[in-house]
């Protein structure tokens, strides 16, 4: 039986079509509950203090230290909204973090198991990727009643290389629902190629375009299942809306390039020198 990674013409037709594919039962019960009970494991034993708040409508936090060193570390973000007027958390840390990123794939067992799987390694070679590389992972919380809206964007615009070669994987680790805050995306919109890059200068990012606004009625909804996996081509518009449900909606993010035949923008806010 192939891996469950191996693409067929008709889904990478769909995938070319839409700029999404979502594989169903991409993952097993156990290898998603390895994974949620690794990250309880890791948030127990986060202090709570070496921590900064993310948030996609504000990019402030992409211009200091602590964000740009979260590229090679095991990062922890709030959610915007887990701080009262006193500043201090208004439920326990479990339930407050936004991600924890951006070295997951590199730094921790349980995680690289997952990026260097055969079913992702399959995945790639469908796509045919020559040299892939894991460019960022990010363990995504969506908290019940607290969990930020992630507003329209294209991967490329993060992760850029020369020619575009972005794939993000989104694996969910807990059913998500248009009520959880599910991904939603423009089907084709990637067809249209990129809109704008956020550039890194010396001390500083800023995007080189401001963003564009988009009719809500070309979204569709990609509610999914545990163990289910969002393909997201690198120019595909998508977004997530804010979690008010009581129920959380864990995920499992990352994103790949192509390190041969393609150049990794040094203006992209993570540095890199030693993957091509």
């Amino acid at each position: 039986m192939p891996p469950a990674g191996s693409l067929t013409d008709e889904q990478l037709s769909f995938f070319d079509t839409n700029g999404y594919l979502v594989l169903e039962s991409f993952s097993s019960s156990e290898v998603v509950k390895a994974m949620r009970d690794r990250m309880a494991e890791l948030v127990d034993g986060f202090d709570g203090a070496s921590a900064d708040v993310f948030s996609t409508k504000d990019h402030r936090q992409v211009k200091n230290d602590f964000f740009f060193k979260s590229a090679e570390n095991i990062s922890f973000f709030f959610e915007e909204k887990a701080f009262g007027d006193d500043g201090c958390l208004k439920q326990p840390k479990e339930l407050s973090i936004n991600k924890v990123g951006h070295a997951l794939h590199e730094l921790d067992p349980v995680f690289k198991k997952f990026a260097f799987s055969a079913n992702v390694s399959s995945l790639f070679s469908s796509l045919s990727y020559k040299r892939p590389a894991v460019i960022q992972s990010m363990y995504i919380f969506k908290q019940p009643g607290i969990g930020g809206e992630v507003v329209p964007h294209q991967d490329n615009t993060f992760l850029y290389t020369e020619p575009p070669s972005c794939t993000g994987l989104w694996l969910a680790l807990e059913d998500a629902t248009k009520t959880n805050g599910c991904l939603w995306a423009i089907p084709g919109s990637h067809k249209n190629g990129l809109i704008r890059r956020m550039i890194r200068d010396e001390n500083d990012t800023h995007f080189d375009h401001p963003s564009p606004t988009y009719d809500q009625k070309e979204f569709v909804p990609l509610e999914v299942k545990s163990g289910d996996l969002v393909v997201i081509h690198g120019d595909l518009i998508h977004q997530s809306f804010e979690n008010l449900s009581p129920v959380s909606r864990h995920a499992l993010s990352l994103h790949v390039i192509d390190t041969e035949g393609c150049e990794w923008s040094k203006q992209n806010w993570l540095v890199y020198s030693d993957i091509f």
